[in-house]
């Protein structure tokens, strides 16, 4: 299959690439590099042993992505390209919008017009919304969400659905899921954030190898059994392989949506405890005031992915704990290195 991957260049999207590329897809990378690296292509293929197409352009650029379609046999799509960070999505709500409705919305429009109508898209737990029992289930409706970055979430999912309302011939498959951290086992690839991390693990990272001096915790006054938030997390691997499975599993049209997690929520203590305990190494940290758009605690239901997808969870806590001290001890200034 040929595959177009949108933020391909990316974290979650150079690790997918490389479970396609392993399982033998053709695959062409579009990503504008505005939170992705050229770096983490050629490791890709260093990794797979197998070459990529990439194109440097803007999904909201009209004429670059009809290019792509046309120059590139695109079977189907996978859909990340997108900002993800909920604190500059509040205090940025407008570039949000923009970027992840508006360029979805012209990426679907160059989907059209080339015949292309299979795109299994990067969603968020975070369209559950604050008032979602927990776990989260596929059935739970979208909610009210916390943040822009959710919100312009939900309105990419509603807009899919809406599309395929319209025209029966489109597959879309919606995969919400949580907080992917971990890095591939080779150590070469991982999650290396431009400028100052709005994630808790490449934070934990850097300040383990010494790019920052300590870890802040937003919060710990939260109705959570440590006072800190929990959240599920899960290996970008794992992660990786569940967008490989829902892109081979599902050729109907229609609608489908997937959680992908463990099932388990863990604090942000845990972590810091986890990676200290499995690395030997350590993480000074300090408390400070809650970040806004931060729900207290949430975690998913994973059985339909099991059930349809033939997809699990496989990676440990401590597992995802050793391979991102694997990747940033081998690249302390990640991929500048």
């Amino acid at each position: 299959m040929n595959v177009l991957v949108t933020g391909g260049a990316g974290y979650i999207g150079s690790h997918t690439v490389v479970e396609l590329l392993e399982s033998g897809h053709e695959v062409v990378v579009v990503d504008n590099l505005c939170n992705g690296s050229e770096v983490a292509l050629s490791r890709a293929e260093e990794i797979t042993g197998r070459s990529l197409v990439f194109v440097r352009a803007d999904i909201r650029d009209r004429v670059a992505m009809d290019a792509v379609f046309a120059e590139h046999h695109i079977d189907a799509v996978i859909h990340f390209a997108g900002l993800k960070a909920v604190g500059e999505s509040v205090e940025k709500p407008l570039a949000y919008y923009e970027n992840n409705v508006n360029g979805t919305l012209v990426l679907c429009q160059a989907m059209e017009a080339a015949g292309v109508r299979r795109i299994v898209f990067s969603s968020s737990a975070t369209v559950y919304g604050s008032e979602a029992p927990v776990p989260y289930v596929e059935t739970t409706s979208r909610g009210t969400t916390s943040n822009p970055y959710g919100t312009s979430k939900a309105m990419v999912e509603k807009m899919l659905e809406d599309l395929v309302a319209a025209d029966s011939r489109w597959s879309v498959t919606l995969l919400r899921y949580f907080n992917p951290i971990g890095a591939h086992p080779s150590g070469k690839m991982g999650e290396d954030p431009l400028g100052i991390p709005n994630n808790l693990m490449p934070f934990i990272a850097q300040v383990a190898v010494g790019r920052r001096d300590e870890l802040t915790i937003f919060g710990d006054d939260y109705p959570t059994r440590d006072g800190t938030c929990e959240r599920d997390y899960l290996h970008v691997v794992d992660l990786a392989v569940g967008h490989l499975k829902a892109l081979e599993a599902r050729h109907e049209s229609g609608v489908a949506i997937f959680n992908l997690g463990t099932g388990q929520g863990v604090s942000v203590l845990d972590m810091v405890d986890s990676f200290v305990r499995v690395n030997n190494v350590p993480v000074p940290y300090r408390v400070g005031p809650r970040r806004a758009g931060d729900l207290p605690a949430f975690w998913a239901d994973a059985t339909k992915a099991r059930d349809e997808l033939g997809w699990v969870a496989e990676k440990t806590l401590d597992d995802m704990m050793a391979d991102t001290w694997r990747w940033q001890s081998a690249n302390p200034k990640g991929y500048e290195n």
